[in-house]
């Protein structure tokens, strides 16, 4: 092999390594593409990409299943890289007031931050989200944060600080929240509360533990830790609990007592057993044939 012929294999090699090394870090899924309707401006050969939209429209770009929308954006390359070389690896920052859409998820913001190299969307500036039901008459998903992070990889997003959930009669808080779109499930973790108002049917019911699972399709619930309900002067504990929403009925497990401060009655169940909480009638049993919690349909995604 001469000198010439050495040079072009290395040369072939070193442009497959990095085109393998790229593909690898940035599935195709993760590529920003924008709409030919942006003007664009900036250095063509470095970036940054700056863009606007013609006559006061938005700017339009989408990544995945993901489509954004704002009134200016920017695309750059990490330093010292063209941007013709960059693509899987750029970033870009969409500003003026930001709308998210992937299919029932809609979701707005200040600014977002979007990163091809991780696939993570960071929506910050009072972010909030709403998830629309499938079936009419059921009720949206409301989410507030201080920021929100969306997955292009999976459909799931992650709320931290103060975040708020709200389906129907239902609001959850935390310090964090996965919302799972596909499965309708919120995973609330850190200073986790939460409380169902009070219907013609039932008093409020307050939940506190140290972790929450939220079916919001089903109104179904499952929360572990330390479980504290609170209705009325019904005062239920135990390390976990399960709560049906349509049929008002809470199953406690675990070391579960309830006392009521009222009447001063007190309800154990067996080690073996649970507690049935009927917050519908304001009355709780001891269960000895126990109940067991359904844990696999509040996994999320993934999730083993």
């Amino acid at each position: 092999m001469n000198r010439t012929q050495t040079r072009v294999t290395v040369l072939l090699s070193a442009l497959i390594g990095t085109t393998l090394a790229v593909a690898a870090t940035a599935p195709i899924n993760r590529v920003l593409k924008f709409e030919t309707s942006a003007q664009l401006q900036g250095d063509l050969r470095n970036g940054p990409y700056n863009y606007t939209g013609k006559a006061g429209a938005a700017v339009k770009a989408t990544v995945g299943t993901v489509s954004i929308a704002a009134p200016q954006a920017s695309m750059k390359a990490p330093a010292g890289t063209p941007m013709a070389n960059a693509q899987g690896r750029r970033s870009a920052d969409f500003t003026g007031g930001v709308t998210v859409l992937r299919g029932r998820l809609s979701a707005k913001g200040a600014a977002l931050n979007y990163s091809e190299a991780s696939g993570q969307g960071l929506l910050t500036g009072a972010p909030s989200a709403v998830f629309t039901p499938e079936k009419k008459g059921d009720d949206p998903v409301n989410i507030a944060a201080a920021n929100m992070s969306l997955d292009v990889d999976t459909n799931m997003s992650t709320s931290t600080g103060n975040v708020k959930l709200v389906s129907g009669v239902q609001t959850g808080r935390a310090d964090r929240v996965v919302f799972d779109e596909g499965k309708e499930l919120g995973l609330l973790t850190g200073n986790m509360s939460l409380s169902r108002a009070a219907t013609a049917k039932a008093k409020e019911l307050n939940v506190v533990g140290t972790e929450a699972r939220i079916l919001t399709k089903g109104k179904l619930l499952y929360v572990l830790g330390k479980v504290k309900l609170t209705q009325g002067s019904t005062t239920t504990t135990g390390d976990a609990v399960y709560y049906d929403d349509a049929r008002n009925v809470a199953y406690v497990v675990g070391n579960a007592v309830s006392t009521d401060s009222k009447t001063g009655t007190t309800v154990r169940a067996r080690a073996s057993g649970a507690l049935e909480q009927r917050t519908d009638l304001g009355r709780v049993r001891a269960v000895d044939a126990g109940f067991t919690i359904p844990t696999a349909q509040f996994k999320l995604s993934g999730e083993k």
